[in-house]
């Protein structure tokens, strides 16, 4: 028998002969087809970036963001379904939100991540639920313990990064974020790269319209999500934008 094709994509509790389930494939298929989304771990802080495909003219610039804020210190990107991204938001939320009711304190992040992750997994083992086409990446500074950044996967697998990515082009820009010694980096430079990795990696031909969404969470923040000013926001996309123009000429220089 074949372990390929229909027969064993059916359920999510069934598994192909040669161990694979089909249906957590095919939610990660669902990641591949959104648009890309990165996260950055740096000295002092973590960014997000993503690019969110705009499919028609009609649609209000700020409508559908695919980042969010779970709690006052965790910020949240998702790649994938966005209706399901949400669901977990919200997931995530009440958990963030249980955990200060029952200690008095802000969750902390590796069991956050943890908690979202077990309940994506609960969805890969029941024939009546299906996998959460959506990967999330969480990420949080505080002084003690400094930036933090994990990210979950359809599969409920959870890793922590210094730097990842989810979407059309998670390759391509996993493949850039690799040249970045982010470690060194603060997050006023990271900004920037994060901004230049999504214009490198956006696919013109497919998808002509985006719009870039930016966040972080830093110490200069004071370990709160927030939302890039227009300033910074401006700035990023210059610099990405002439980074873009001097590699296209470096290209024609080498060409002639």
């Amino acid at each position: 028998m074949t372990s390929i094709g229909t027969g064993y994509d059916l359920y999510t509790s069934q598994f192909s002969p040669d161990g694979r389930v089909f249906q957590i494939d095919y939610a990660a298929k669902a990641v591949e087809n959104s648009g890309t989304a990165i996260a950055l771990r740096g000295k002092d802080g973590v960014v997000f970036a993503v690019e969110k495909i705009v499919t028609s003219k009609l649609f209000e610039k700020t409508a559908n963001k695919r980042i969010f804020t779970v709690d006052r210190h965790v910020g949240v990107a998702v790649s994938g379904l966005l209706p399901d991204g949400r669901a977990l938001v919200d997931t995530a939320g009440g958990e963030a939100a249980d955990y200060r009711a029952n200690y008095g304190s802000d969750i902390p992040l590796k069991y956050l991540s943890d908690r979202v992750a077990m309940y994506m997994h609960a969805y890969t083992l029941y024939s009546s639920l299906r996998p959460f086409g959506t990967t999330i990446m969480f990420g949080t500074y505080d002084k003690e313990d400094g930036p933090q950044l994990y990210c979950v996967e359809p599969s409920g697998v959870s890793y922590g990064y210094w730097g990842c990515a989810a979407g059309k082009a998670k390759q391509a820009a996993k493949t850039e974020i690799e040249k970045l010694k982010v470690q060194e980096l603060s997050c006023q430079d990271l900004i920037k790269e994060a901004a230049k990795i999504i214009y490198m990696v956006h696919d013109e031909v497919k998808d002509k319209m985006f719009e870039l969404e930016l966040s972080w969470v830093t110490e200069a923040t004071n370990g709160l999500h927030e939302r890039v000013s227009q300033t910074v926001q401006d700035e990023a996309e210059k610099f990405a934008k002439a980074a873009m123009e001097e590699d296209s000429d470096s290209d024609e220089e080498d060409m002639s």
